[in-house]
C-alpha cells in the first residue's frame, strides 16, 4: 500500500524561530515529527526551492512544498489470529491480550503476533508504523494494550506516552510479603556483562514505578503497580531490585521459592506457573478523538487468578490485605 502527498503552503509569521520539523509538526498534525523528519532527510520536502535540513530555523513567508511517497509496512503480514477486543473505535483499538503472545515481529518470532493479527482484522493498519502499536507488553505479559488506527490518533497517543499522561496499572504477585506501598526511582539501563538483560545501572534511563500492597499472603504479595516510566522490563527489574522478585520471571526472579509447610495444592500451583505473573490490568487516557477522559480494566486471567486463590487459601484467609 502506497500513498502520495502532494502539498504547498507558506510557513505563518508566527512561526518565526522555530526548527523546520517542529514548524512542520505543528502545521501537519496528521504525521509525526519522525515521519516529517525522514521526509526531509530523504528530500522530499523543498523549502523556498532548496532542500533544507530539519534543523533549520523557518522566520515565516518561507514557500515549502513536500512530495513524499508513504509506504505501508509490508513486511508483516496478516494472520487470522483471535484478538480479544476490549474497545474499538474509529480512532482505536484496546486488546486484552493474553501472555504467550509477541507484540510484534522479531528476530525468533517472525510472525504468529499481535502486530500479525492487527492486520488481518483491518488491513488499513498498513499504513501506520507496526500497524498502530504505540506501546507494548512483554510476550508472557498479559493484559490491557492501546492500537491507534488513524494517524492522528498514532501520534496523540505517542505524545501523551511521552508525556507520561497515559496511566497504566498493573497486578503482580512477587515473592516476600511486603509492609507497604511505596515507589521505586532507579536509573534502567543494559545489564553490564548480560546484554540480554535490563538492570538498575549508574547512567541508565529515568524509571519510576509506583506500588502499594493489594493482599498479602504467608510468603507472596498481590501488588498493584503503576507506571510512570515505560522502560523494558521496567516493573521486573525494579521489584527485583527491591528484592520482592515476581514469581514466575524467568530472568529477574531467581529461582522458585516454596513457603514452608505449603500444601500440594499451591506446590502444584507455584511449579506449573510458567511466566511471569504480571497483568496489565487497567488503562487510562484522553480519548484522542472525543477529548475525553477514558479508561479500561481487565480482569485477572485465569492462571493468575489461579495462583491467588491457591495463597490465599494457603494463607487461610480471603483478601486479607
Amino acid at each position: 500500500m502506497t500513498q502520495e502527498i502532494h502539498l504547498s503552503f507558506s510557513i505563518p509569521e508566527h512561526l518565526n524561530g522555530q526548527r523546520l520539523d517542529q514548524a512542520l509538526a505543528a502545521l501537519m498534525p496528521d504525521w509525526s515529527r519522525s515521519r516529517l523528519q525522514q521526509w526531509i532527510r530523504d528530500g522530499q520536502v523543498r523549502l523556498d526551492g532548496r532542500l533544507p535540513r530539519a534543523r533549520d530555523r523557518v522566520h515565516g513567508g518561507e514557500a515549502v512544498r513536500i512530495d513524499a511517497v508513504f509506504k505501508a509496512d509490508t513486511g508483516c503480514v496478516p494472520e487470522d489470529i483471535p484478538l480479544d477486543i476490549a474497545y474499538e473505535d474509529s480512532d482505536l483499538l484496546v486488546i486484552n491480550k493474553p501472555a504467550g503472545l509477541v507484540v510484534h515481529p522479531a528476530v525468533g518470532n517472525p510472525d504468529g503476533t499481535l502486530q500479525n493479527a492487527l492486520l488481518h482484522h483491518d488491513p488499513e493498519l498498513a499504513r501506520l508504523p507496526r500497524a498502530g502499536i504505540v506501546h507494548r507488553l512483554d510476550k508472557e505479559t498479559s493484559g490491557l494494550m492501546v492500537v491507534a488506527r488513524s494517524p492522528v490518533a498514532h501520534k496523540k497517543l505517542v505524545e501523551a506516552l511521552q508525556a507520561r499522561s497515559v496511566q497504566r496499572e498493573y497486578l503482580t504477585v512477587v515473592y516476600s510479603v511486603m509492609t507497604a506501598g511505596g515507589e521505586v526511582n532507579a536509573p534502567i539501563g543494559r545489564h553490564p556483562v548480560d546484554r540480554k538483560r535490563m538492570a538498575v545501572v549508574a547512567g541508565g534511563r529515568v524509571a519510576v514505578t509506583h506500588y502499594r500492597v493489594e493482599e498479602r499472603y504467608r510468603a507472596h504479595s498481590l501488588v498493584r503497580v503503576r507506571l510512570e516510566t515505560g522502560r523494558t522490563h521496567q516493573i521486573r527489574v525494579h521489584m527485583a531490585h527491591i528484592r520482592c522478585p515476581v514469581v514466575g520471571d524467568p530472568v529477574y526472579g531467581g529461582r522458585l521459592r516454596l513457603p514452608r509447610g505449603a500444601g500440594e495444592q499451591l506446590q502444584a500451583v507455584l511449579q506449573g506457573f510458567r511466566r511471569q505473573a504480571l497483568h496489565a490490568a487497567r488503562l487510562a487516557f484522553t480519548h484522542p478523538g472525543s477529548g475525553q477522559a477514558v479508561s479500561w480494566q481487565a480482569p485477572l486471567p485465569e492462571d493468575m487468578t489461579r495462583l491467588v486463590e491457591a495463597l490465599r487459601q494457603d494463607a487461610g484467609t480471603i483478601g486479607n490485605g
